[in-house]
């Protein structure tokens, strides 16, 4: 089963991804005579650096989400589809998706990038992500979980380890979501948990290198 999108005589060029590359590349392209097919599994582009906003409740996830569609209307040499890449043939110019084939003249991969956790099991296995709206969005459904389930234990030190978080990565995204963790507790917490005691909240920010923001400080 063939990917159903017109067959056209300019060159087509498929794109998977609707990150920031995809994106600007399609957009570029707006004038170009060329067919532009992206595939995303998504039908909305993340904002990602806004996505520690959605996991400490900051920002609702609609409002770093828009609809790929309507960031394209009215480009006519623009096609949507909805899909997950399974298989790239070279050889063959073509791509295998869940919702078909597609043959390509120029392809480009712009999928992102997922969580690295530089081969450590233990944080793999224990930590939550955050590289997409769903995962801030459970991320921020366990830090509310952790806090009503402290108010239902009378044990100390469970309702310490409750309230304790702990963020792996001093890069922007870790410090950022540090602080604001640190705002929801100096602001926001103490007014809807009244009876808890915040002193005992703690947020712990874990960097393996020297300094916070290396990546920052190197390009300066």
């Amino acid at each position: 089963m063939n990917i159903n999108v017109p067959e056209v005589k300019v060159p087509r060029i498929v794109i998977i991804g609707c990150g920031f590359g995809g994106m600007e590349l399609a957009k570029y392209l707006n004038k170009a005579d060329v067919q532009i097919v992206l595939i995303d599994k998504n039908n909305y582009h993340t904002f990602q650096p806004l996505l520690y906003q959605v996991a400490t409740a900051g920002l609702e996830a609609d409002s770093i989400a828009y609809p790929i569609r309507k960031i394209f209307k009215g480009q006519k040499n623009f096609h949507f589809r909805m899909g997950e890449v399974t298989q790239i043939l070279p050889e063959q110019n073509k791509i295998v998706s869940n919702i078909g084939e597609l043959r390509y003249d120029y392809l480009l991969i712009a999928t992102g990038s997922t969580t690295n956790y530089f081969g450590n099991k233990a944080f793999e296995e224990l930590s939550m992500p955050m590289k997409s709206v769903t995962e801030a969005l459970n991320l921020r459904s366990l830090i509310l979980q952790n806090f009503e389930r402290a108010l239902l234990t009378t044990d100390i030190y469970e309702q310490e380890a409750l309230m304790t978080f702990v963020v792996v990565g001093g890069g922007p995204t870790g410090v950022e979501l540090a602080g604001a963790i640190c705002e929801l507790k100096k602001h926001v917490l103490p007014h809807d948990y009244p009876e808890l005691d915040f002193r005992k909240m703690r947020v712990i920010l874990v960097e393996n290198g020297n300094e916070l923001l290396q990546s920052m400080c190197a390009a300066n």
